[in-house]
């Protein structure tokens, strides 16, 4: 009995010297919805309704036992996008993508990319 309380006092020792956070948030605008009619190739008289789309989210990973560090937030309204996300690659860059899109001038990114100087571990055998 005394070697598994041992076992889950060091399991819970260990969890909690790491600690993973993620996090999101989505948020959807319910506006007010437009008619619109329209006639088909018959002829025929249609109505429907148009709500322009209108949202915002955002969500960011961070776990340090994995190393996996990105987050994003989007936003919309109407055909008009732009938003931003950021990662940590393997090899210890990290990308930064500032990003917008609308109907007029299409998708445009700007992406950079910033390089941390990385000090290699030594080990010195005795």
């Amino acid at each position: 009995m005394f070697f598994k309380v041992l076992c889950v006092l060091a399991l819970v020792a260990v969890v909690s010297a790491e600690h993973a956070h993620s996090s999101q948030h989505i948020h959807k605008h319910d506006g007010h919805h437009t008619e619109i009619s329209f006639k088909d190739h018959h002829g025929h008289h249609h109505y429907d309704y148009y709500t322009p789309p209108k949202y915002d989210f955002k969500y960011e990973v961070k776990d340090p036992h994995t190393h996996d560090h990105k987050s994003q937030h989007e936003e919309r309204h109407g055909d008009a996008v732009k938003g931003y996300y950021a990662l940590h690659e393997p090899d210890g860059t990290e990308r930064h993508v500032h990003y917008h899109a609308d109907k007029h001038s299409g998708f445009h990114a700007d992406v950079k990319h910033s390089t941390h100087h990385i000090v290699p571990k030594h080990h010195h055998h005795q």
